[in-house]
């Protein structure tokens, strides 16, 4: 099987501009790609996310709405 290998600098502004040449159909299906490409998550970064989710159960009063937390966000 023959491969071509392409390496072509872009910066993001010149890829979005690349991006909003394509048809719809094109996009979702960039999209499709981006989303469904398989990712290892660290052990670290799981482990950081299952404490926070036990920790929300054992202590629920320390989480805080998001309609209030997002006030303090565009403050």
């Amino acid at each position: 099987m023959n491969s071509l290998h392409l390496n072509i600098n872009l910066d993001f502004q010149q890829l979005l501009d690349i991006v909003k040449q394509l048809s719809p159909s094109e996009k979702l299906k960039l999209n499709d790609f981006i989303w469904n490409d398989t990712m290892d998550i660290p052990m670290e970064h799981q482990k950081l996310v299952f404490d926070r989710m036990q920790n929300s159960k054992v202590n629920p009063e320390s989480m805080l709405d998001w309609d209030e937390a997002s006030k303090t966000l565009t403050s």
